[in-house]
């Protein structure tokens, strides 16, 4: 019987503390635009850093997963600032 009520009660803490976490752990802000990993913020323009561009957003190397948008993957390798 103490074992019974020992598993239960740890049955309950598991089940509290699955609802207490998101349930999508890591997952992309939703103003990200979808063609980018990390999250770039969908906005008029983003240009690389420390290139010719006049932004208004400037960023790093990124994956290019979807539609270039922003023109940062130029060899079309699927990395772009790079």
């Amino acid at each position: 019987m103490k074992f019974a009520v020992t598993l239960g009660s740890a049955v309950i803490a598991a089940f509290a503390f699955a609802i207490a976490t998101p349930a999508v752990a890591g997952a992309q802000p939703t103003n990200c635009h979808d063609s980018y990993t990390p999250c770039l913020p969908i906005v008029s323009d983003v240009d690389c850093e420390g290139g010719s561009g006049n932004g208004p957003v400037y960023t790093g190397r990124v994956t290019v997963i979807g539609p270039d948008d922003y023109g940062l993957d130029r060899d079309g390798n699927g990395i772009g600032c790079e």
